[in-house]
């Protein structure tokens, strides 16, 4: 896998570490940017994707029930 180098300020740097509880910078945005992707992975297949919309569509269409 390719690696790259990102530039950042110092105080985030070290806020990023205390979070993810790590020592090393690099590691510590590895895991938060790895936790994002999957967080972003897991909404998606909560919520579906565009092809999924007439699901959404016939359930706002349908009248309530209960009240």
């Amino acid at each position: 896998m390719a690696k790259i180098t990102v530039s950042l300020d110092s105080d985030l740097a070290i806020e990023v570490m205390l979070l993810a509880g790590t020592r090393s910078p690099q590691d510590a945005v590895e895991l938060i940017v790895r936790d994002y992707l999957a967080r972003g992975r897991r909404t998606e297949a909560r919520t579906g994707d565009g092809a999924d919309r007439h699901r959404v569509a016939d359930r706002r269409s349908a009248p309530e029930e209960g009240r």
